[in-house]
């Protein structure tokens, strides 16, 4: 019955990942066209993000009041319209096109937001015995798409040049206008009603579920850093070509972040998330020291799209962990965990290049070798985080005298 729905969701993580990874692409692009200096490319990603949190907090009452549909479908046209902005913001701001992108950027990653509230929710809302593999596959696709948009995008800058990416985003701006036909139609889950659902209230007094927002915060973190800043460190550091960067950077780590999502979606019923999760941290920190310090490019490129495994399940295993805590959360739970997500995703790659911007010219290591080795903080941190999960899970476990643990194919939890 829900499988258009499935695929509809499916899609629209594909035109998440066009809101979240586009413009980064075009990094090079726009600092050598407009002028624009490292922390300016960078601070299009922070407002990217912090418009999405807007959007999450915003919208994630109206959504609860009436109904995911209207929503969904006006998220897939914000995107549209955002995408056909950029793509004319030189003409229609020629005296200023950086405010033009800027805007431009506010109105899809608003519709971004929307679709990051909504996709989990309605994929949460399909009745499964196997919600934590159905989440991971939905997240998986944000990585499949990862590597479509990258692979095309390399394509038709290949074909077109860089200097007509206005070109490139307009034809990307069909798929938003396509999948917001799809929701007009596809059939939706019913959500959890009012009287049953958990309030925001509940939500924001537990311990357990603010780690969990913290966790979401710095696994975004360290996955959008690199995977934002993966393409303009291959060229402009690294000194390999943008295709290479792109392709063989960008490429693998979105294929081994997809990759380790479906596994644990196909395998994960018997294997505790936590695990999965403190080992990916402890791996992406390896990452992103190796693609800090390595004096041979190759290996550092290889370090960039290795982390991908990495940080695979530090975003959608922390949603499954608040989903089974609080299985009758409503879009607030989403909302709130998105922000948190989006938090992370905006100050991370910010930080990385405002940290690359004060680096002297004098330094031992370039600018953005010095803002890779600040983002290692990123899943350290995570790993200390994970860490009080843990503690806090084992003595809200002992308290209820359950077991501990979150594996794929666990009962919800009841609230604390």
């Amino acid at each position: 019955m829900y499988t258009s729905t499935i695929r509809a969701c499916y899609l629209g993580n594909l035109v998440g990942a066009l809101v979240t990874n586009l413009s980064p692409l075009l990094f090079v692009t726009l600092m050598q066209g407009f002028g624009l200096s490292f922390e300016q490319v960078g601070r299009l990603t922070l407002i990217n993000f912090f418009t999405q949190i807007v959007a999450d907090l915003a919208f994630s009452k109206p959504v609860d009041r009436y109904g995911v549909r209207p929503f969904i479908t006006f998220g897939h046209l914000m995107v549209f319209l955002g995408f056909v902005m950029f793509a004319f913001a030189p003409r229609l701001f020629p005296t200023n096109p950086y405010l033009g992108i800027m805007l431009a950027t506010v109105v899809f990653s608003c519709g971004g937001g929307l679709l990051e509230l909504l996709l989990s929710a309605i994929v949460q809302a399909i009745p499964s015995e196997a919600k934590a593999a159905a989440m991971s596959l939905l997240h998986a696709f944000y990585a499949w798409g990862f590597i479509g948009v990258v692979v095309l995008t390399s394509v038709m800058i290949a074909l077109f040049g860089s200097v007509n990416w206005p070109i490139i985003v307009l034809i990307w701006s069909i798929i938003p206008l396509l999948n917001f036909f799809n929701f007009l139609r596809v059939p939706l889950a019913p959500q959890v009603p009012d009287e049953h659902r958990t309030s925001t209230r509940t939500l924001l007094a537990s311990p357990f579920f603010m780690l969990v927002v913290t966790g979401i915060a710095l696994g975004g973190a360290a996955e959008v850093s690199m995977s934002q800043w993966t393409s303009a460190y291959a060229e402009t550091t690294l000194g390999l070509s943008k295709t290479t960067g792109d392709l063989l950077g960008l490429c693998l780590f979105a294929a081994l972040l997809g990759t380790g999502r479906m596994l644990y979606g196909k395998y994960g019923k018997n294997i505790d998330v936590w695990h999965v999760m403190f080992w990916g941290s402890f791996f992406a920190a390896g990452c992103y020291l190796v693609a800090a310090l390595s004096p041979i490019p190759w290996i550092s490129l290889v370090a960039c799209a290795g982390c991908g495994l990495g940080v695979a399940l530090l975003w959608p295993g922390s949603v499954v962990n608040a989903a089974h805590r609080f299985p009758l959360a409503g879009a607030s739970m989403f909302a709130i965990l998105a922000a948190g997500g989006d938090t992370g995703a905006a100050v991370g790659p910010w930080l990385l290049g405002l940290i690359a911007d004060f680096v002297p010219a004098s330094a031992t290591l370039s600018p953005l070798r010095v803002g890779m080795l600040a983002g290692t903080a990123y899943p350290l941190a995570m790993l200390v985080c994970l860490a009080a999960i843990r503690i806090l899970g084992k003595r809200n476990h002992e308290a209820k005298g359950v077991g501990v643990g979150t594996k794929g194919s666990e009962p919800p939890l009841s609230s604390s």
